[in-house]
């Protein structure tokens, strides 16, 4: 039996706490390229509710509930064709803002369909990415301005998790895990002098400061390192479910992961990053032996069930590829050679949504209770009180976070390593960055 408090932070359908909270958000659901002009509407499972998406003739994109109004057959199985849907039922036609537009079954004198709407939500579509809003209002908010986002060109990748949003979303802001999960097996002389992994090699075991900000929550995690500065790994959360990552270099990298739920046990990632360099090193750089670091990631098949999309080829039922030989003779930490793969295993490992009162959390796991408990408390503040959550209005306050590993003189604090950072940025994107922590 799972707490109250567990159910309430990690139930998203329509009417519970965090469903409600994070409809008022911005939510990107899908790639660009997933959805065609004319093409087959695709599947979308968003917050418990079951979408279709689809481009039309003019290459506007669509999403709406996949229930036909008038006798709920779905329209996915209907015809993309001239700027609008057609149930193939009984022919009623839907432009993508869900107005029916042709009611060809229904003689003239008889016909309604001005009086017909199917569940249709707004869209924005920039940078590669379809994002929706599914809240009340009836102006949206602003989109969201989160740094790597507001690219023309990022590199972007998706992935399903068969697990609650909050508990994939953790792995993120965890970083003690990464000294054995991801490189457990590795010394220092593996990696050059310069490689961001190369400081939590030498100190596995990193001292925490947490602080709130306006976007959400931070935390810098911090270790000698052995030239005499101190390592910092400093990462964010960001309301409602978008996390920033220390794993690549902070003056010249820009990255957002949202995990956005598809119902209280799957979600999907959105991995988005870009910046002046060649690619996040954590994911593509080479030990000093020239071997990779990491294994490329291998996807299932594409199939249009609602949950089809950007499965992983290795699930629990076949342990997540686990190699038991590489894990033995040291190869792999975990025998597992992905590094997104290594997370999905330990937390799909935990079930679909696992009880937050059997955890013992340490002194390192500040910043997932830390974070845990300003979700709730903003949450409830919006839905007991009214009050607009974080970044709905003013959304330029996501654009002061960026995350990344950096090292600095080691008599500063958090703070003061943070705005130095800060100040040696390439910045990539508009907006006055001016971080807000305390």
């Amino acid at each position: 039996m799972k707490s109250n408090k567990t159910d309430e932070i990690t139930r998203v359908g329509p009417g519970t706490l965090m469903g409600e909270f994070m409809r008022q958000y911005w939510i990107p659901v899908a790639k660009s390229s997933e959805v065609v002009s004319d093409g087959d509407p695709v599947r979308l499972m968003i917050l418990c509710e079951k979408l279709i998406a689809f481009r039309d003739t003019s290459g506007r994109v669509g999403v709406m509930d996949h229930r036909c109004p008038h006798r709920c057959a779905s329209l996915f199985i209907g015809r993309n064709e001239e700027n609008g849907i057609r149930c193939v039922y009984h022919g009623w036609k839907f432009d993508v803002d869900g107005k029916c537009v042709d009611m060809p079954s229904v003689p003239a004198r008889m016909d309604f369909k001005d009086k017909v709407n199917a569940r249709a939500y707004k869209t924005h579509e920039a940078n590669g990415l379809i994002w929706i809003y599914m809240g009340k209002a009836d102006t949206p908010p602003p989109l969201p301005q989160i740094e790597a986002t507001m690219m023309e060109d990022p590199e972007i990748w998706c992935l399903q998790r068969n697990c609650n949003w909050l508990q994939a979303l953790e792995g993120d802001i965890d970083t003690s895990h990464v000294g054995y999960l991801h490189v457990g097996s590795l010394t220092p002389d593996d990696l050059e002098e310069d490689h961001p992994m190369r400081p939590t090699v030498l100190n596995r075991s990193p001292e925490y400061v947490v602080s709130n900000a306006e976007w959400g929550t931070m935390y810098g995690a911090y270790r000698p390192n052995d030239d005499g500065q101190m390592s910092w790994r400093v990462a964010h959360f960001m309301f409602p479910f978008w996390t920033q990552t220390p794993n690549n270099r902070f003056s010249t990298r820009a990255i957002a992961r949202a995990w956005v739920p598809m119902d209280d046990e799957h979600s999907m990632l959105f991995d988005i990053t870009g910046g002046v360099d060649e690619g996040n090193p954590a994911y593509t750089s080479k030990l000093k032996d020239d071997t990779p670091l990491f294994e490329p990631i291998k996807y299932a098949e594409t199939t249009t069930d609602w949950f089809g999309r950007w499965r992983a080829a290795d699930e629990e039922h076949n342990d997540w590829g686990i190699d038991r030989e590489s894990q033995r003779n040291g190869h792999q930490f975990t025998g597992i050679p992905n590094i997104t793969m290594q997370d999905q295993a330990v937390t799909e490992s935990m079930g679909g949504i696992t009880d937050h009162e059997y955890e013992n959390l340490a002194p390192t796991d500040q910043m997932i209770a830390f974070t845990r408990r300003r979700i709730l408390l903003m949450a409830k503040a919006a839905r007991d009180k009214g009050l607009t959550p974080p970044g709905v209005e003013d959304a330029n306050i996501f654009y002061k976070a960026r995350a990344g590993s950096f090292l600095h003189e080691p008599e500063a604090d958090l703070k003061e390593a943070y705005e130095a950072q800060l100040l040696s940025l390439i910045h990539i994107s508009e907006p006055t960055r001016q971080a807000e922590i305390s």
